[in-house]
C-alpha cells in the first residue's frame, strides 16, 4: 500500500510543480517586462506566498526514501500553510475583479487573450484539488507508516 500511496503523491508533485513553474513563468515575464502587460498581466498578490508551496513538495518528496514520518508531518503542515493559505486568500482577493467581469462583462488583466481572472481562478481550483489529494494520501500514507512502526516494536 505504501508504494502505491508514494506514487500517487509523487504524481502529485509532479502536477503542483508544473502548476508551479507556470505561476513563476508568468511573474517572471511580468516583472522582467518581456511581453507587454496586455498579453500577460503582472501576478495578483497572493502568487508571491504561493511561490513558498514548492518547500512541502521538496519536504514530501525527501520523506519517501527512508518512510520519514517527521518530513511527511512537516509536508502536510506546511501545505497547508504554503499551498492551501494562498489559494484561499486568492480566490477572496480576485473576487472583486471576478464579480466585475461577470456583472459587467469588463476585464482589465489579460494573459494571452483570456481574462487574467478567469485563467487564475481555473489555476486556483486545479491547485486546491492538487493539494486537497496530496494531503489525503499523504494522511493515509502517514497512518500505514505508523501502523508499521508499530508492528515493528511489538516484535
Amino acid at each position: 500500500m505504501s508504494v502505491t500511496l508514494k506514487s500517487e503523491i509523487k504524481k502529485l508533485i509532479y502536477t503542483h510543480v508544473c502548476i508551479w513553474l507556470l505561476l513563476l513563468a508568468q511573474m517572471c515575464v511580468g516583472h522582467l517586462k518581456l511581453l507587454p502587460h496586455d498579453q500577460v498581466a503582472m501576478p495578483y498578490q497572493w502568487e508571491y506566498p504561493y511561490l513558498l508551496s514548492i518547500l512541502p513538495s521538496l519536504l514530501g518528496l525527501l520523506s519517501f526514501p527512508r518512510n520519514n514520518i517527521s518530513y511527511l508531518v512537516l509536508s502536510m503542515i506546511s501545505t497547508g500553510l504554503f499551498s492551501v493559505a494562498p489559494l484561499i486568500y486568492g480566490a477572496m482577493e480576485m473576487f472583486p475583479m471576478a464579480q466585475q467581469l461577470y456583472r459587467h462583462g469588463k476585464a482589465y488583466r489579460f494573459i494571452f487573450g483570456f481574462s487574467a481572472v478567469s485563467v487564475m481562478y481555473l489555476v486556483v481550483v486545479v491547485a486546491a484539488q492538487v493539494h486537497g489529494w496530496q494531503l489525503y494520501y499523504s494522511k493515509k500514507l502517514l497512518d500505514s507508516w505508523f501502523t508499521s512502526t508499530q508492528e515493528k516494536k511489538k516484535k
